[in-house]
């Protein structure tokens, strides 16, 4: 296949960026100008330069490109964690502006599927229970998470909503792994280390993970799957009372503090709040049916209490 990818040197952009190419696909990969092209050369990919927020340009990318498929693995996130809150707003916009863009270019040029990059950690269920494809974005969280679920489930809802092209949704959990901030030289590492991860309240909320590499495995399965959406997580959502310590010890780290509510509140925000107190996990059964999605069991797990 002829695949453009938009976000081509992300997290899960440039690994999946390798596997395309190794599997003899035709890659052409977005990016703005700088390192980035070097990078997708390199790896036998055609470079593609264009600004995500420019629509004509990403209308000339694509219609040169000629692709059968499009996949959008945009993403406007820190090297830091520390910085997340701040670049939420820019990867909303992203998500809104950039993914229209998208959409409507690969609509023009006649793309037979495209294939998007979205949330499964924002997702709404009862406490207790895992969310499954039918839930939708947890649009009533509050500040940046709330208008950035809003922006993601708005632009799901138009990728799903015309026969062409056809639309898969990929609602991926966290990522951990090469690349991201969960390793044990990664930047969530260091934090734990420097005891600046803390548990906040009871930590129940409940995190889904995905590690980076069983990503870019179901995405390569939903260039030729059925449309719709699925949650790409791994089988073991956990409290964050219990993931966070397991990954302390996973990485030769101090156990992490507590810290109450109220605290946590005058000090991080209710954004952060509700990251330790109000998420829910996710269930894969849809990915597992349909996409033959096997992914690993998490890799701190076993030290999990």
């Amino acid at each position: 296949m002829r695949v453009f990818i938009a976000g081509a040197t992300g997290a899960v952009g440039l690994p999946l960026m390798r596997a395309l190419c190794t599997l003899g696909h035709q890659v052409i990969g977005m990016t703005r100008a700088g390192r980035g092209v070097d990078r997708l050369r390199e790896l036998g990919a055609e470079p593609s330069i264009a600004d995500a927020f420019d629509p004509e340009a990403v209308l000339h990318a694509i219609d040169a490109a000629a692709p059968d498929v499009v996949i959008d693995e945009l993403t406007w996130l820190p090297s830091d964690p520390a910085h997340l809150l701040e670049s939420l707003p820019n990867n909303t916009r992203l998500k809104r502006e950039g993914g229209a863009n998208l959409l409507a270019a690969a609509r023009a040029a006649g793309v037979g599927r495209i294939i998007i990059q979205s949330y499964g950690f924002y997702l709404d269920a009862p406490e207790g229970e895992l969310a499954d494809e039918t839930a939708k974005l947890r649009v009533d969280a509050p500040g940046e998470i709330g208008k950035g679920a809003r922006a993601a489930g708005d632009y799901e809802d138009q990728v799903l909503a015309a026969p062409s092209p056809e639309g898969v949704v990929l609602r991926y959990g966290f990522f951990y792994g090469p690349g991201t901030w969960y390793r044990p030289d990664g930047a969530v590492a260091e934090q734990v280390r420097r005891r600046e991860s803390a548990i906040i309240g009871e930590g129940n909320a409940v995190w889904s993970f995905v590690h980076i590499d069983d990503a870019v495995a179901a995405t390569l399965a939903s260039l030729t799957g059925e449309p719709g959406v699925y949650n790409i997580v791994d089988d073991d959502p956990l409290p964050v009372a219990e993931w966070l310590p397991a990954f302390a010890r996973w990485v030769d780290a101090p156990a992490p503090p507590r810290v109450s509510v109220e605290d946590a509140l005058k000090a991080a925000g209710e954004e952060a709040v509700s990251y330790h107190t109000s998420l829910r996990g996710a269930s894969n059964k849809r990915a597992k049916a349909n996409l033959g999605f096997e992914p690993r069991p998490l890799l701190w797990r076993r030290g999990a209490v």
